[in-house]
């Protein structure tokens, strides 16, 4: 296999390696990023895969319908392609959703390695004031391999119920109250709870939510510098989910996974624990999907080989030892089979054992390819005589869900100024751009009933755009780049009436409704 250990030295390397693909590490807004990428670029050709092979992978994915947010491909330890869809762009972190568990599952992994557990300790040794009256032997015979593992012996995933844990009381002392209706370590059923304590285990052991013990033994050494993991009520991050970083950082982490846990000269997690890891301790499938040839400790089995992190909506640290490479994505797919898929059958062929011959012009086109990536705003009229007439109004809102007190557009030059007015807080203020993306100065509160609360309960910069469907119709179309997920609102005008339609990109994409209220009111005065 070729060697990996290919990580930069030296700042002369850094410059000769980023010289490469100057224009993508351009693209987009000015990264904000303190810290350099460490990831040395190549050439496709040069890591044995053609600027074509890669030209059809993009393609691939455009005709699949699938909305790509970000790709990172490496190989042999450097960065061959990437790219972000504008409004997405490299310096921004992304929502891991599952893939959390996989660094949730790292963070165990060190523990174990400075003796601070056992996967084989039992689950109940941790929460000994948190066990209800009487343990099973099911419950007793539970084991932080089964937590990893996913094969606990619960009947269905114990996340919902959780979070739905009576005020105050510990969500450890919920999930201990569950029945454990299988033997565990019989069978496989995935339960999101059971990475929540994992976390939980995390910070009972060391003192701290895992996000801090990663730190110094994950974060700083592979140079991720810029990430959030939300948490629960006890301080507890949330294991599961919740999780946020750079498409860059996915990438690191992969290929950390494939150096089998060395970086720079430094083994940063066991080579035994990766081993362990990876391998199959479960099955869950009759090797008939992408989810169906095992489960390791918190990642899943590949069709072709090797293992993957993988989150809600595709996003994705897939790690192929026998190529030596690693893919990183980020997008809302509403078909994570079919992403996957396109990486299986038309990626993968593509990468040879030997360098190829260059190929200036097609790895040019390429270039170009990946800089020009971007999803275009909904673009139709770009006024209306209306507007001349609701500019600067306020909207008072009927009583509605969202506690939400009236509403107003500013319309200046090419943008639509969107005021959000509740009673005690501070006005939300966004700038849309007449059929354009702005992003500058928005932001999406960290919680906010009108803005999809659907497990983005954190803030996020938001690309806004506004464009009139007609002369009584304005359309605000929300991208929250630092989360999966976007909204709409399509605001409806009748005289000094407003109706306002709310639709999550989710319903969007699949062609459901929202199921939020739509809001109502009228011009005040």
């Amino acid at each position: 296999m070729p060697n990996r250990r290919v990580f930069i030295k030296d700042a002369g390397l850094l410059a000769a390696g980023l010289g490469l693909f100057p224009s993508l590490l351009s693209y987009g807004s000015t990264n904000s990023r303190n810290a350099p990428f460490v990831l040395p670029r190549s050439t496709p050709e040069e890591q044995g895969i053609s600027s074509e092979g890669i030209g059809k992978f993009m393609q691939a994915i455009k005709d699949s319908g699938q909305e790509f947010h970000s790709l990172m491909i490496l190989r042999h330890g450097h960065v061959v392609a990437e790219g972000w869809w504008h409004p997405y762009s490299p310096e921004h972190r992304q929502q891991l959703y599952s893939l959390s568990k996989s660094f949730t599952g790292t963070a165990i992994g060190l523990a174990v390695s400075e003796g601070l557990l056992s996967v084989d300790d039992p689950v109940i040794k941790f929460f000994p004031d948190l066990l209800p009256a009487e343990v099973s032997d099911n419950l007793a015979a539970l084991k932080i391999r089964h937590l990893l593992s996913m094969t606990v012996g619960h009947g269905k995933d114990s996340i919902l119920i959780l979070e739905a844990s009576a005020s105050g009381v510990p969500w450890e002392k919920t999930f201990l109250s569950l029945p454990v209706v299988f033997k565990p370590g019989s069978q496989f059923m995935y339960n999101s709870g059971a990475s929540f304590m994992l976390s939980a285990i995390i910070k009972k052991v060391t003192g701290q939510p895992a996000h801090e013990y990663l730190k110094p033994r994950l974060y700083e050494p592979l140079n991720i510098t810029d990430t959030t993991w939300g948490a629960n009520f006890e301080g507890i991050n949330m294991g599961a989910s919740h999780l946020r970083m750079p498409t860059e950082d996915i990438a690191k982490f992969g290929q950390l996974y494939l150096q089998e846990g060395m970086w720079n000269g430094k083994q940063v997690i066991s080579k035994d624990w990766v081993a362990e890891a990876s391998a199959k301790h479960i099955d869950n499938g009759k090797n008939d999907s992408s989810w169906g040839y095992g489960y390791g400790y918190q990642f899943w089995l590949n069709p072709p080989g090797g293992y993957r992190a993988d989150g809600a909506f595709g996003q994705f640290s897939m790690i192929l030892p026998k190529l030596d490479a690693v893919v990183a994505i980020t997008s809302e797919s509403m078909a994570t089979k079919t992403t996957m898929q396109i990486v299986w059958d038309v990626l993968l062929p593509e990468m040879k054992e030997a360098p190829l011959p260059k190929n200036k012009g097609a790895h040019s086109q390429l270039v170009q390819e990946l800089k020009a990536l971007k999803y275009d705003p909904p673009q139709m009229a770009t006024t209306s005589p209306l507007a001349a007439k609701i500019d600067g109004k306020d909207f008072i809102l009927d009583k509605n869900d969202f506690n939400t007190k009236a509403v107003s557009f500013g319309f200046h030059n090419d943008t639509c100024v969107f005021t959000l007015k509740e009673d005690g807080k501070p006005d939300i203020v966004i700038t849309n751009g007449i059929n354009h993306w702005i992003r500058k100065g928005n932001l999406k509160p960290s919680a906010h009933s009108l803005f999809s609360l659907r497990r983005i309960d954190f803030d996020s910069i938001v690309a806004s755009s506004a464009t009139w469907q007609n002369e009584n119709t304005l359309l605000l179309t929300w991208r929250f780049i630092e989360t999966v997920h976007g909204d709409s609102l399509t605001c409806i005008f009748d005289g000094d009436k407003i109706t306002i339609k709310p639709l999550f990109s989710v319903n969007r994409l699949q062609g459901k409704p929202d199921d939020r209220k739509d809001l109502t009111g009228k011009i005040f005065g």
